[in-house]
């Protein structure tokens, strides 16, 4: 979310309090814990579980006197700035497998808070009517979807699993399998159905695409995506040290799918608005037991 001169005594009086006040993670005024004020969280760009999950910290924070900015970003750039203290707070960490890569690169420079969800797993989907229900039948039949696997964005974990174990494991190296991101890979996705056309796309539960779409998930007999998987929350070293209280609240939160698949539809499906605070708001009026429960 995107945001006189006075006499040279008062300037540098200023400029000293400044230094002295501002805290690890650009937090400057203390609240009445002692804590700093300002929480930057990271959001990886295009997966909405974390889109929803951030704006609703961002709001229930603010309503706690924090003053919390989201900042979207890739994965590599996401966990590089996590790990040299640019970014405060993530909510959308897939273990053990989607993004084991890059915990293996930073997690030494990062603190785990713990997972708020563990039915999470990633998908191949194609329509619900496709001729095949199997990852081992897709070779055989990549005929009947044009020889092309539309995947999401270059650099996120599900691309690196398809890459290094699905699309190998499977003998689906003959097929195009085609990475720019999760937008454009709905975009098709909509448009095949709608045309009553055969897909195969990369997905992952949850996401508000599997109650819309007429689709269903290709059965992983080799297990190549990874099974099931736990949506963690991390931030930069020393953040539960400076913000004490949030790092509590956050390590001890809990979310269904349920719950979330209820707060994606209201943001990503019900409504066509990239301004998610209100409806977000809406929403924490609606669910007062899952907010106050967030706090606890």
């Amino acid at each position: 979310m995107k945001k006189p001169l006075m006499k040279t005594t008062a300037l540098a009086l200023a400029g000293l309090f400044a230094l002295t006040s501002c805290g690890s993670g650009g937090g400057n005024e203390p609240s009445a814990s002692g804590e700093s004020k300002d929480i930057t969280i990271a959001v990886f760009n295009g997966w909405d579980e974390g889109i929803a999950t951030s704006e609703l910290w961002k709001a229930v924070l603010e309503d706690k006197g924090y003053n919390v900015e989201l900042k979207y970003a890739d994965p590599a750039p996401l966990f590089s700035g996590l790990s040299t203290g640019d970014y405060d707070l993530t909510t959308d960490v897939w273990l053990p497998v989607t993004h084991a890569t890059y915990i293996e690169d930073y997690g030494d420079k990062m603190e785990d808070l713990g997972a708020w969800n563990d039915e999470s797993k990633l998908t191949v989907a194609v329509n619900e009517d496709a001729p095949i229900d199997s990852l081992d039948e897709l070779a055989e039949h990549a005929d009947d979807f044009n020889n092309k696997i539309v995947g999401i964005e270059p650099g996120a974990g599900l691309t690196e699993t398809m890459e290094k174990k699905v699309i190998p494991e499977y003998g689906l190296d003959d097929m195009d399998f085609s990475t720019s991101s999760t937008a454009a890979m709905l975009t098709e996705l909509k448009s095949a159905t709608d045309k009553g056309e055969n897909i195969v796309v990369t997905l992952w539960e949850p996401h508000w695409a599997n109650g819309v779409f007429p689709i269903k998930n290709l059965e992983d007999p080799k297990g190549a995506l990874g099974g099931t998987e736990s949506l963690h929350s991390y931030s930069r070293t020393g953040f539960a040290d400076d913000f004490p209280e949030v790092a509590g609240w956050v390590g001890d939160w809990k979310m269904d799918l349920d719950t979330l698949y209820d707060l994606e539809n209201l943001l990503f499906v019900e409504n066509d608005t990239d301004d998610y605070q209100p409806l977000v708001k809406q929403w924490m009026e609606e669910n007062p037991e899952v907010v106050s429960a967030m706090t606890e």
